[in-house]
């Protein structure tokens, strides 16, 4: 571990994002998965002032609901797509697939990586869809109490860090509505209409204490990054965005897969608190520095969270610190400032990134955060997640 905390501070600002793709996002694409990821990925390529034969690595991740990175290249016509690699892996991999990426170029494995997720989320293989049934595995022990979905396992960690430490519907709501006010400048978001916290509460509960509002949106669609070194970033077209640094990874009782959180010793807590260390010293700078933040909002609850597991505020804090409107674009942390998962849409939170990236650039509009020069993005809920730090 120390070996790998070490190459990742080395590895500070040596690599760049260098272009940004995405597709339409909607409930119903009519397309292929497969259509989807050429598109985004075209769009990225296109967006760098690059050609696909300038391209010879591609990586992403999936649940068993996306097109094969080689599928990718052959769509794109890559003459030589030498590094290609697919992760069986959820949400928690959207930044890991950007790390990965340097990984493979630092290891001489690529030279220029496109990093892509597409997904037809509502249309198609709906996320959790496949998940078994039968009483096996983690599953044997959870579905008695109906702890089988994520939305039912999210609500639990939610009830309990309510008593815990207070958490109030308000605050979850603080959350939905700022996300909403935020889509409502994003030409790419699902939903856009205004949300008042009468509207929040309002709405029907899906599972306590979850209502409609504190649950991401299903999603067809795909968005995609190219990452290549700081020396060829420099001929590129659009102004490159550093890597600062990154971190993946959990507690020591991540469990059996990514749905097993039996073995987890503080449902009030999340895998944010325990890569915390890794991720500030690879960057070298502190939760302070942060100008704006893409935090992985599957659920209204998962920013709480990772607020409090990062030291973006205290332990316990997050509730009053969200109330407070230091979230909002204005505030002292503007955090999802395209809407999130929850109003943007969920391409399972690789989305994030690319806002990231074009907030540093300068290039969000009307939703644009005053003079950011560093970005947080993270990727994941339960017992195991990854985030990256990126800078102008």
């Amino acid at each position: 571990m120390a070996t790998a905390r070490r190459s990742a501070f080395a590895l500070r600002d040596k690599y760049a994002i260098v272009g940004v793709g995405t597709t339409d996002y909607s409930a119903n694409s009519g397309r292929t998965v497969r259509s989807l990821a050429i598109e985004a990925s075209a769009n990225a390529i296109a967006d760098a002032g690059l050609k696909p034969a300038d391209i010879d690595g591609l990586v992403s991740y999936n649940f068993n609901d996306s097109v094969p990175a080689i599928a990718v290249a052959t769509g794109l016509g890559i003459p030589d797509a030498g590094y290609a690699v697919d992760f069986l892996a959820g949400g928690n991999a959207a930044n890991l697939i950007v790390l990965s990426a340097v990984a493979a170029i630092e290891a001489g494995l690529a030279d220029t990586v496109v990093c892509y997720r597409a997904m037809n989320g509502r249309s198609g293989f709906r996320l959790g869809g496949g998940r078994e049934m039968a009483a096996a595995g983690p599953t044997q022990y959870t579905a008695p109490f109906g702890w089988i979905t994520y939305p039912q396992a999210m609500a639990m960690w939610c009830r309990r860090y309510m008593i815990k430490y207070g958490l109030t519907p308000e605050q979850l709501g603080e959350v939905a509505v700022t996300f909403r006010d935020n889509a409502r400048d994003n030409p790419r978001a699902m939903q856009r209409k205004p949300l008042t916290m009468a509207d929040y509460l309002a709405s029907r509960m899906i599972v306590d204490p979850f209502r409609l509002y504190d649950i991401c949106l299903e999603t067809d669609g795909a968005c995609a990054v190219v990452v290549t070194t700081a020396e060829r970033a420099r001929d590129m077209r659009q102004k490159p965005v550093y890597i600062m640094g990154g971190a993946y990874g959990g507690g020591p009782n991540q469990g059996d897969d990514l749905f097993d959180c039996i073995r987890w010793p503080d449902h009030a807590m999340n895998y944010s608190h325990y890569i915390a260390d890794d991720l500030w010293r690879s960057a070298g700078i502190g939760p302070k520095d942060i100008d704006v933040a893409e935090i992985y909002d599957c659920f209204t609850y998962s920013i709480v969270m990772q607020l409090e597991g990062l030291g973006l505020c205290g332990l316990g804090e997050a509730g009053a610190f969200i109330q407070d409107g230091n979230i909002r674009r204005g505030g002292k942390l503007p955090v999802n400032t395209h809407g999130g998962l929850l109003s943007e849409g969920y391409i399972h939170g690789f989305n994030h990134v690319v806002e990231a990236v074009e907030q540093l650039r300068g290039q969000s509009g009307s939703r644009q955060v005053a003079n950011a020069e560093i970005a947080l993005t993270t990727a994941g809920a339960m017992t195991c997640g990854s985030a990256m730090i990126l800078r102008k």
